[in-house]
């Protein structure tokens, strides 16, 4: 038999082995604890190119620290020879699968240890290692208990030498921690996800790709090919050289297709990345160069809509107020979910309220309990029922006072959804909707507030509403993607400040205002 064959055979064996344990674990365990296993196509492409990237007589001495049932190790033995691999090493937590990783690779020269990767010493210099595969656990940060936590950002801090914070995912640490077990020279090669490139808490990751390594190549793949079957994870390999970067160095990026034959590439300077907040503009945008065409800021003042703490306790239909008996005065008009809004402007009735299939209310009490418990004995009842059923115990209420006040936040002519998909008919991920009413918008909407000079014109002329809108409708859709972020399945994504950055060039002509610093905005409570 072949070595392809034999090796062939085993993969297929520990893809079965993969399965059974996964079947035994709910998608919520597994979700915790980050257990996203890498399909054998996507592992043997990653090893086939770190097989690019490394001198053909150099001994491999191979470590995964994450090493599951050792999907890259099986992908290491099809790519190179086998007296090629010098050493090979894998960590794995779980000891099930760890186990299940011992059990198959026995005979092949594997060292598999059950055991916390970042629990453990890195080793002495002689015994480091060239070629480093990973997919670490996709942990994100809340699943990190606190105590935890600060002993990984402290470790890592000390690797790093900058502060690591605590934002950060699971996978940024198993980043850090691993440099002092790489040779000078070695070759590292992650799968994680993309969102590094973009979150705020991907800062600490970036500087450590410009400044403690020589960053090689990113291949970030086509969020509408999910590399996971159960994750909603974009995801990028990343690769980097365990060497001081040198003058003038430049990164290749690509996207798409595979990491030996992308769809895009190009070639970005370390300078422009380190200049570049949004790294996922790579490679399909050019490099951002400084210029003063105007931003959506430059006209709009941009807040999330607000986070009731439970939507179904506190936004009613009007037969669910009618049934509690509750005074209409403490309610507010609100929009519904964008799919269930399938028009783009909304109309008003007499009293201001959205003229839409399924109108909803905002319970917006801003009285103290005792007050509410005097003047209002059926809002007060239906409060003391709140408490029964623990909706004053739910994150955002508890840490309110009183527990149902809601955040103050104010109609807007001018509403962007926050989250979208780009294969949509329009082709369009985002939409900005024409809001005539009084209603406020909860989280999944951003909303616009013009700034002072915009917020003068409208006065002045109300017509001009229209012809905002329509122009911010006509931003281009790839402006907004490259602003925002991705995940798996191409779900998009725009934060307030990613908004804000938008470039609208038509809006600017359309008002003839100039780009300048202006005030916040000029929509008062006394104008609903």
């Amino acid at each position: 038999m072949k070595t392809n064959d034999f090796f062939s055979i085993r993969e297929q064996r520990r893809l079965v082995v993969q399965a059974e344990l996964d079947a035994v674990r709910t998608h919520a365990e597994r979700n915790r604890m980050g257990q996203f296993a890498t399909s054998s196509p996507l592992a043997f492409d990653i090893l086939a190119y770190a097989k690019e990237l490394i001198a053909g007589c150099e001994k491999i001495s191979f470590l995964d620290p994450a090493l599951g049932t050792g999907a890259f190790y099986s992908s290491l033995l099809q790519n190179f020879s086998k007296n090629r691999v010098a050493t090979a090493s894998g960590y794995e937590i779980d000891a099930a699968y760890g186990q299940a990783a011992s059990d198959l690779w026995a005979d092949t020269g594997l060292n598999v240890h059950i055991a916390d990767f970042t629990q453990t010493n890195e080793p002495a210099s002689k015994n480091r290692f060239n070629l480093l595969i990973c997919n670490p656990p996709y942990v994100r940060h809340h699943h990190i208990v606190n105590g935890e936590k600060a002993r990984l950002q402290k470790l890592a801090s000390d690797i790093c030498g900058f502060q690591i914070t605590g934002l950060s995912g699971l996978y940024c640490y198993f980043l850090f921690l691993s440099h002092g077990w790489m040779t000078e020279g070695g070759v590292a090669g992650w799968l994680i996800p993309s969102e590094f490139m973009d979150v705020n808490y991907g800062e600490t990751v970036k500087r450590y790709l410009l400044d403690k390594v020589t960053l090689l190549h990113i291949h970030r793949f086509d969020p509408n090919e999910v590399q996971f079957d159960d994750a909603l994870v974009s995801s990028a390999v990343v690769w980097f050289q365990n060497k001081p970067p040198p003058i003038g160095h430049t990164v290749r990026f690509s996207f798409g297709g595979t990491l030996l034959a992308p769809k895009v590439s190009r070639w970005i300077s370390a300078q422009a990345l380190r200049a570049e907040a949004k790294w996922t503009r790579f490679p399909i945008q050019e490099i951002r160069h400084s210029d003063r065409v105007p931003r959506v800021a430059d006209f709009f003042s941009i807040r999330r809509g607000l986070a009731t703490g439970d939507n179904n306790y506190f936004i009613l239909t009007p037969e669910q107020i009618s049934r509690f008996d509750l005074p209409i005065e403490m309610f507010r008009p609100i929009l519904p979910s964008p799919r269930c809004l399938p028009f783009s402007e909304i109309e008003a009735d007499e009293h201001g309220n959205p003229i839409i299939e399924r109108p909803l209310f905002l319970l917006d009490c801003r009285l103290s309990e005792s007050e509410v418990s005097d003047k209002y004995p059926k809002l007060w009842r239906y409060f003391r029922d709140g408490n029964a059923r623990s909706v004053s115990e739910r994150y955002l209420c508890r840490h309110r006072s009183p527990w149902y006040l809601q955040e103050k936040r104010l109609s807007t002519p001018f509403i962007c959804t926050y989250m979208g998909r780009g294969n949509t008919k329009s082709g369009r991920p985002f939409r900005f909707i024409l809001n005539k009413s009084l209603a406020t918008v909860t989280n999944v909407y951003l909303a616009l507030y013009p700034k002072a000079s915009l917020a003068e014109k409208i006065h002045s002329n109300p017509g001009i509403i229209n012809d905002v809108w329509h122009s911010l409708n006509r931003i281009c859709p790839d402006s907004m993607i490259s602003e925002g972020r991705v995940y798996g399945g191409g779900l998009h994504k725009l934060e307030p400040k990613e908004l804000a950055n938008v470039r609208v060039p038509e809006l600017s002509d359309l008002l003839s205002v100039e780009v300048c610093a202006q005030s916040e905005p000029e929509f008062s409570e006394a104008a609903e």
